[in-house]
Order: structure tokens, then C-alpha cells, then sequence
């Protein structure tokens, strides 16, 4: 086996949901991953003193590639949307308000409508 194996979808969401999870641990944050392919955020997370609550959905990738928002922006949702490059070999993650994946969303194909987040798009790092 492989130490950087090709990994299929989802496993590729679950490194970078993971991930992202002990990364907010390490911040001191009390984080809950909710349930996979549920609609709806992907990690609920609360201060340590829960004045502070947040919804973090995780979009993992395998590489640095466009990142796929759907066929309507109505669906993205949570606070914090953090994207996750090169899950298997070199995690970095990418913290964006939930504005950010809105507001720089270009539409790859006009009759199927489906959003896109560039890759070129500037967004914050905080791996």
C-alpha cells in the first residue's frame, strides 16, 4: 500500500473533514463532524467556554482544482467554508467567509447552471 495512495471521493472528503477537525481542535475549538452527505454544514463547533457557536462546511480535494458549489448558491451554507488541497499527500487549507464562495463563484456550464470556485480565486490560507 501506498504511503500517498490515490484516494476516491469519499475518502477524499472524510481526510479533509478529518483534517480540518483536528486542525480546529488544535485552536481550541470543541468540534462535532455531523452526518456525512447530510445537507446541511459539515462540522459544528463551539468555543471552549460554548459562548461561541460556528457551522464550517469542508470541501476536500485531491489536488488544487476548481471547486465544485452546485447546480444553486442557495446551497452553501454555514459560517466558515475551509477547502482542503492535496488531502493525500500535503494538506492546506483555505478559511473563506461564507460570502467568498458567493460572491467569486464563475458558472462552468450555462445550461446546467453548476458553480464553480476557482482555483485562481484569492482566498485566505490558514492551513
Amino acid at each position: 500500500m501506498s504511503l500517498h495512495p490515490t484516494l476516491d471521493p469519499q475518502l477524499t472528503g472524510n481526510v479533509g473533514l478529518y483534517y480540518y477537525c483536528y486542525r480546529l481542535s488544535l485552536m481550541g475549538w470543541n468540534v462535532m463532524p455531523t452526518a456525512r452527505n447530510a445537507r446541511g454544514v459539515d462540522i459544528i463547533a463551539y468555543s471552549r467556554d460554548a459562548s461561541r457557536f460556528v457551522g464550517v462546511q469542508v470541501k476536500a480535494l485531491s489536488k488544487r482544482n476548481p471547486v465544485p458549489l452546485g447546480t444553486s448558491l442557495d446551497k452553501v451554507m454555514g459560517d466558515f467554508w475551509i477547502i482542503v488541497n492535496k488531502v493525500a499527500t500535503a494538506p492546506s487549507a483555505y478559511i473563506n467567509l461564507l460570502t467568498r464562495p458567493r460572491s467569486r463563484a464563475t458558472v462552468k456550464n450555462s445550461s446546467a447552471r453548476f458553480h464553480m470556485l476557482s482555483s485562481r480565486s484569492p482566498i485566505a490560507s490558514g492551513s
